[in-house]
């Protein structure tokens, strides 16, 4: 691979950062402080092509490269990671999906208005008692004709608040399905938001299918094939959550350092102090190391391919460089760091997430561990 960005790439890292600190930075505290997502900054996010980031421009999308697109939620999760992570899911878990498993019919309805902004994917996967196991899911997909009865409770459905379309997952009489529910289909309620630590300004809700009554021909992939489509979800999901822990944790530094020519302590600035470039020295070396590694991960993806332990090894990684940096980088700025009015705490906040929502720190080892023994007669299980 090339490791030096084309010009194409060049241009769109520059148009990614000019939205970022123009339309998300100023607004990112309030965002976290009301825990909303002004509707207004997705439709300018769809305007600028976000929102069909990946789709090919034939459904109005930008058709970015696996690369490109790293670096757009890498630089919106600098500025907002609750943006980042709201635009990755619509893209990554939803319009990808119907754009590799869907029938023309399915593209031809859904793919324009997600590109335009005009309508929102949520990914319904979660249950109670199913997360990382899709297994062990207890929505039932039921046969009725030429119809589809889908009855269950899906919990941490990422955009539920604001999404029209749903992704739901379900066990039909041949296995794990997938199934597309728009918002108002009869039997569809969207529950309680659960109150989170960091993430305030993404949505994750319960959703209730009570009798929800929808075609069949609204299946995605396959009959039983619904695992498939979640893997390939879920994987996708995981380079772009990796992007956003390189995003969060870069612009951690970038605050901190600033921070620290700043504030001056025993009569000079703190950024003389060997402690605090310790601090921000081996961050950023950790950063680095991680920019290379979710560039590399994206770039395998778009070259076909499994590159499921790639994409666990990535993921794992970024969790614990965001967690690690962003720890730093409060005790850079102290009690500032601490504070809610500073950006610090935020980032931290919202960098602890990455070891949880995507499948797991814990998950992503056994993925890698089962590459590593794999033809060594050894079985390798959650």
């Amino acid at each position: 691979m090339e490791f030096a960005l084309n010009e194409e790439q060049r241009m769109f890292l520059n148009m990614f950062r000019d939205f970022a600190v123009k339309e998300i930075a100023p607004r990112a505290e309030d965002m976290d402080h009301e825990e909303t997502l002004p509707p207004d900054m997705l439709q300018k996010a769809a305007n600028q092509g976000f929102l069909g980031a990946t789709l090919p421009e034939t459904y109005f999308g930008a058709e970015l490269d696996g690369v490109s697109y790293a670096m757009l939620i890498e630089t919106l999760a600098g500025a907002s990671m609750s943006v980042a992570v709201t635009i990755a899911a619509h893209v990554s878990l939803v319009a990808m999906s119907i754009l590799e498993h869907g029938t023309e019919a399915h593209k031809e309805e859904w793919l324009m208005p997600m590109a335009a902004g005009e309508v929102l994917g949520g990914f319904a996967l979660t249950e109670p008692d199913a997360g990382s196991d899709v297994m062990a899911l207890q929505t039932r997909a039921t046969l009725e004709g030429e119809e589809v009865v889908l009855d269950g409770v899906k919990t941490w459905v990422t955009n539920g608040g604001i999404a029209g379309l749903f992704l739901v997952f379900a066990r039909g009489p041949e296995g794990v399905e997938a199934f597309l529910v728009p918002r108002d289909t009869p039997g569809l309620t969207v529950g309680y938001r659960e109150p989170t630590l960091g993430l305030r300004s993404a949505t994750f809700h319960t959703v209730y299918l009570e009798g929800c009554r929808v075609k069949l021909a609204n299946r995605l992939g396959e009959a039983g094939g619904g695992s498939v489509v979640a893997q390939r979800a879920m994987d996708r999901m995981a380079v772009a959550l990796a992007a956003a822990g390189l995003g969060v944790a870069a612009d951690a530094v970038e605050v901190a350092a600033q921070f620290a020519t700043e504030r001056v302590q025993f009569g000079v600035p703190i950024a003389q102090k060997q402690a605090i470039q310790n601090y921000v020295a081996e961050s950023f070396i950790e950063i680095e190391a991680l920019r290379y590694l979710v560039y590399r991960t994206a770039w395998l993806i778009d070259q076909g391919g499994d590159a499921s332990a790639d994409v666990a090894v990535a993921k794992a990684f970024s969790a614990r460089v965001a967690r690690t940096v962003t720890n730093r980088m409060v005790q850079v700025m102290g009690g500032y760091g601490y504070m809610e009015d500073y950006p610090m705490a935020r980032k931290y906040r919202d960098a602890r997430t990455l070891g949880i929502v995507g499948g797991p720190t814990e998950l992503q080892f056994v993925r890698v561990a089962q590459r590593i023994f794999a033809g060594r007669d050894v079985e390798i299980v959650p």
